[in-house]
């Protein structure tokens, strides 16, 4: 249950909001502090979901434990308790990172809604941290082979920047995990990151899902629609299997970049949008400009930086990581504990030939798990690794 500190001088007052809190909420977990001083040791000791703070206050006063929250505690949410001569200095206080503040004396439905939406927005912020973790850990990069370490020595220096990249590399090798890493160490992560796999969308309606449409600009267009572009804005939009898209979508997703405005199908308005575009591709784009598929102009606009994906045969010292990896992740979702590979199966799958990369161990390791006794043994690798054609 939330855990809130009322940090006030005046008892009489502390006492008020305790009763007023444990009335709404008896699970309420209250703590009291006396003074600034009094309430930066206590959350020194154990944090808080929620702190109710005077402004003035002998000593260490509420703007300065406000700005040593912010500093020290960012997942506390702070509300500000103001007498009638303070209310310019909570005000001030918001514009510092204070969620909201209540008047002296306290109104009983103002406090409780204050609190309630306080909390709401606490849990929900944990939430999505907590999703954020989640996310991460199902994007993690796996591996310490030269080839890999040079991608992800690329990541770290290109994600804080907004520049364009393209990434390059055979199927399954883990281009999407790479937009991923990009968008997450990136000053946009807290945006949204908005994925259109270019060779799963028909080329009639490409434009519209890139770019929207109104209502009424082709026959199934019931409602106007924002397209991924819109739906990116302030975050990354991650163009995937972009040597499948038609040359007309091409010269839009060109004006798009050039100008930072879309026009939604069937309508003659821009709409601004602030979007960084990642690009893969499994394809050569150089021959597929010599042969007229995909527009060079493009092709620069997107490639400022270019990632290549190596091929699993290209870093084979990483399978054993990644056996083990996988082995775990399946473990996990299966409810079982995850199974032994022994030394002499990771050394038979080291030397198998990976024509599926990434994608095809996955899904090697976890036939080998589900077909193979206690542990899995070279004998395994030989014979379920393959399925007969």
């Amino acid at each position: 249950m939330a855990k809130i500190l009322i940090v006030e001088d005046e008892k009489a007052i502390r006492n008020v909001l305790k009763n007023i809190l444990q009335d709404e909420n008896k699970a309420y977990q209250i703590s009291e502090a006396e003074h600034g001083k009094a309430a930066i040791d206590l959350l020194a000791q154990e944090e808080q979901d929620l702190v109710l703070c005077d402004i003035k206050m002998p000593g260490v006063d509420g703007l300065e434990v406000l700005e040593h929250i912010r500093a020290k505690h960012p997942d506390t949410t702070v509300v500000m308790i103001s007498g009638h001569g303070d209310l310019e200095t909570a005000v001030d206080s918001m514009r510092k990172g204070a969620f909201d503040y209540i008047s002296k004396p306290p109104d009983l439905n103002r406090l409780l809604n204050t609190v309630r939406n306080a909390l709401d927005r606490h849990n929900l912020e944990q939430e999505n941290k907590s999703l954020r973790k989640k996310v991460s850990r199902k994007y993690q990069m796996i591996g310490k082979s030269p080839a890999i370490s040079e991608v992800q020595e690329l990541i770290e220096k290109v994600a804080p920047t907004d520049a364009r990249v393209l990434i390059t590399g055979p199927n399954g090798t883990g281009k999407e995990l790479v937009a991923h890493w990009i968008h997450q160490k990136s000053e946009r992560s807290k945006g949204p990151m908005v994925e259109v796999n270019c060779a799963a969308i028909p080329s009639e309606l490409i434009e519209s899902e890139l770019f929207g449409h109104k209502k009424g600009a082709f026959t199934s267009a019931v409602k106007d629609r924002a397209g991924k572009f819109e739906q990116a804005n302030s975050g990354t939009l991650f163009l995937d299997e972009i040597g499948d898209m038609s040359l007309s979508a091409q010269a839009k997703v060109l004006r798009a970049l050039q100008e930072g405005k879309v026009s939604p199908v069937g309508s003659d308005k821009e709409v601004k949008v602030d979007v960084r575009v990642l690009a893969a591709t499994n394809k050569d784009l150089q021959k597929e400009i010599a042969e007229g598929r995909f527009r060079e102009d493009l092709y620069h606009r997107l490639s400022v930086i270019l990632i290549k994906v190596p091929a699993l045969n290209d870093r084979r010292e990483d399978i054993p990581l990644l056996t083990e990896y996988f082995a775990k992740q399946i473990a996990k979702e299966h409810g079982n504990s995850p199974k032994t590979f022994q030394a002499n199966a990771l050394e038979a799958l080291s030397e198998l030939n990976w024509t599926g990369n990434i994608r095809e161990l996955r899904n090697v390791v976890e036939r080998l798990i589900i077909l193979s006794g206690s542990e899995v043994q070279s004998e395994d690798v030989q014979k379920f690794a393959r399925i007969e054609k």
